[in-house]
C-alpha cells in the first residue's frame, strides 16, 4: 500500500497535474492540503473517472483538505477532537480530515502557518499542535495497535537541516523553538516520523520567488508521522521532486510512504 501527502496549492488550478500524477505514481491514497475551494467546488468527478473516491473539507478559498483513495474511504471525520478554532467569531477551519482506507486511519493535516512570532496566529498554531498531540495520545491509549498516519503540511522545520539557510530564517516562524517543541510533542505522544531516514538532506517545499527551486533553497515541512504499529510496516519513503518542476507546479512536492 502506497500513501502520499501533497499540498497542491489550489486543486482547481492543478487538477490536471494531480490526476496525471496519480495515474503514473501508483499511489493508493493521497492526503491533500490547501485545496482552496468549497466542497461543492472540488473536482471530485475527475478522480472518480480514474477509480478513486474523494472526501473533502473546504469552506472557502482558503485552506481545505482532502483524502483521495482507490482502496476505500470509511468513517470520515472532519476535524479532530479538541481542534482549536480561529477567527471572529471563532470557527473550526478546514485543516483536518480523517478517514480509514484499507485499515489505515489517515489524517490529512494542514497545520496553521503562524505568520510571525508576534502574531496571535502563532498562538493558534501552537494550540492546534498541542490539541493534535492530545488527540493522538488518546487514540493510541484506546488502541495501542492502531494503524494511524498523521500526514500533511506541518508548517514546521523541526531541524536546522530542514531549511536551506538558518540565517535566512532568523526571527521567523517555522523554525522557532516553541514550534519545534510542539511538533516534537506529537512525536513524543508516540508517532514516528518515517520519511527523513529514507530521504536525507531533501526538501519538500520551495518558495516560488527568487528562483528558490533551481537554487535548491527549500524547506522540509511536509511529514508523515505514524503510530508504532504502522511504523513497523514502512518499507521506504520518497519525495517526488520532479512534480515540483514545470509550468503550473505546486510549491510543494508529494511525499510518498510505501507500506508492507
Amino acid at each position: 500500500m502506497r500513501i502520499a501527502t501533497w499540498n497542491v496549492n489550489s486543486m482547481r488550478a492543478r487538477v490536471d497535474r494531480a490526476v496525471a500524477w496519480l495515474e503514473r505514481s501508483d499511489v493508493d491514497v493521497v492526503a491533500v492540503q490547501e485545496t482552496k475551494c468549497k466542497d461543492e467546488q472540488f473536482p471530485t468527478a475527475r478522480f472518480e473517472e480514474i477509480g478513486y473516491q474523494v472526501t473533502h473539507l473546504g469552506h472557502s478559498q482558503w485552506n481545505g483538505v482532502a483524502i483521495i483513495s482507490r482502496v476505500g474511504i470509511d468513517d470520515v471525520e472532519r476535524g479532530f477532537p479538541g481542534m482549536p478554532s480561529w477567527g471572529d467569531p471563532p470557527a473550526a477551519e478546514a485543516r483536518a480530515i480523517g478517514a480509514t482506507c484499507n485499515g489505515v486511519r489517515i489524517w490529512s493535516l494542514y497545520v496553521p502557518n503562524g505568520r510571525t512570532l508576534e502574531d496571535p496566529h502563532l498562538v493558534y498554531k501552537l494550540e492546534w499542535l498541542t490539541a493534535l498531540k492530545t488527540a493522538g495520545q488518546d487514540w493510541l491509549a484506546a488502541d495501542p495497535q492502531a494503524q494511524i498516519a498523521l500526514v500533511g503540511d506541518w508548517n514546521v522545520a523541526p531541524l536546522d537541516e530542514d531549511v536551506w539557510d538558518m540565517a535566512a530564517f532568523e526571527g521567523s516562524t517555522h523554525v522557532s523553538q516553541p514550534e519545534r517543541d510542539a511538533f516534537n510533542g506529537v512525536v513524543e505522544a508516540g508517532f514516528a516520523e518515517v520519511v527523513r531516514a529514507h530521504t536525507p538532506g531533501a526538501y519538500t517545499y520551495w518558495d516560488y520567488t527568487q528562483l528558490r527551486f533551481p537554487k535548491r533553497q527549500g524547506m522540509r515541512i511536509d511529514f508523515a508521522l505514524t503510530s508504532p504499529a504502522l511504523a513497523e510496516r514502512v518499507k521506504t519513503a520518497s519525495i517526488d521532486r520532479e512534480e515540483r518542476k514545470g509550468k503550473g507546479a505546486s510549491d510543494h512536492a508529494p511525499v510518498i510512504v510505501e507500506l508492507a
